[in-house]
């Protein structure tokens, strides 16, 4: 156990150092290539000031991982493989949908079709390695413990979880150091749950949480880089990989619970709105004051530094709210 302990460490430490040192070596680059955010016109007027900040600053994070999972791959190759590919993967989508957003100059990125389909490309590729490798239709069930066999129904609840999870990451990031922050304590729960499990991910999951720690140098509150949706995205896929592979799926409603938020205000948003629009005005109501649910917090008033303050302290709970929910592998 002390063993894995320290190589955890190693692995989170190196992974820190990379992203920390290659974020001040993008971020005038990207400044050079006038990769900038843009602000939307009816956000928080706080936001207004963040126009230019240079964004795609997840290729930091993602290269510090893959540097050092890579040395782990020998260790577990059918285990920590397919994590990998699924961050990469979903992070090349998110690639293509700033490239297209700041570039090429079209404010909507890919299209919504276009999205949807990369990533049901993205997941059927790491179900198919699932299958390759021998799929365990079980999961496992939080704090009563044991497993439930999902059988046939197991295919489409893995697209459903690493496909909402994905998206739920890319909604949470839209304050300085929000989705970083909770997503590296979302990352912590998982090297300790792994540890436990004694999974051979543990070690690859700390040199996420340690790759995300350093970006998060330069992404807090005022942060001189984004992530982009190639980090977001890239940031789901990691999240929602780790809980398959570890067989913890359930666990992500429960750590993840901002994510969830974020997501479900979106979709209550859209759908009261549709719901209540008059048919003369074309105009419905809103049941936030804007969406996702972060934004609805300052438009209230709250500085932005409390709304990540307070999602960050929800996600401290339900981590230990988590840990009470995998207390049957205690013993």
């Amino acid at each position: 156990m002390n063993g894995d302990i320290t190589i955890i460490v190693y692995a989170a430490l190196v992974a820190f150092a990379l992203s920390a040192v290659i974020c001040p070596i993008i971020i005038p680059y990207l400044r050079k290539l006038k990769l900038g955010q843009s602000i939307r016109d009816d956000g928080p007027e706080t936001h207004f000031k963040k126009a230019g900040t240079p964004f795609m600053g997840g290729i930091a994070i993602v290269a510090a991982f893959v540097v050092v999972s890579a040395f782990f791959i020998v260790d577990g190759p059918l285990v920590v493989l397919p994590v990998i590919l699924c961050t990469v993967g979903f992070c090349f989508i998110g690639f293509c949908d700033d490239y297209i957003k700041r570039i090429k100059k079209r404010s909507l990125g890919l299209k919504a079709w276009q999205k949807m389909a990369m990533q049901i490309l993205v997941t059927a590729g790491f179900v198919g390695f699932l299958f390759w490798q021998g799929l365990n239709t079980e999961i496992f069930v939080p704090f009563i413990g044991g497993t439930f066999d999902l059988g046939i129904l197991y295919v489409p609840f893995i697209f459903f979880v690493v496909i909402g999870t994905a998206n739920g990451v890319n909604l949470t990031d839209g304050l300085d150091g929000l989705a970083s922050g909770v997503t590296a304590m979302v990352a912590v729960f998982f090297v300790v749950v792994a540890l436990i499990l004694g999974s051979v991910l543990s070690p690859v999951i700390g040199a996420a949480a340690g790759a995300i720690m350093g970006f998060l140098l330069f992404n807090a509150h005022p942060a001189k880089i984004f992530m982009g949706d190639m980090g977001s995205l890239a940031l789901g896929g990691f999240v929602a990989s780790v809980a398959v592979m570890l067989n913890m799926e359930l666990l992500i409603p429960i750590v993840g619970l901002i994510y969830m938020a974020e997501v479900f205000s979106v979709m209550l948003q859209v759908g009261y709105y549709k719901l209540t629009k008059d048919k003369k005005t074309g105009v419905g109501k809103r049941l936030f004051r804007m969406a996702p649910i972060h934004h609805h917090f300052e438009k209230l008033g709250w500085p932005e530094t409390r709304v990540v303050t307070v999602f960050h302290l929800i996600t401290a709970l339900m981590c230990f709210v988590g840990f009470l929910a995998i207390g049957p592998l205690l013993g």
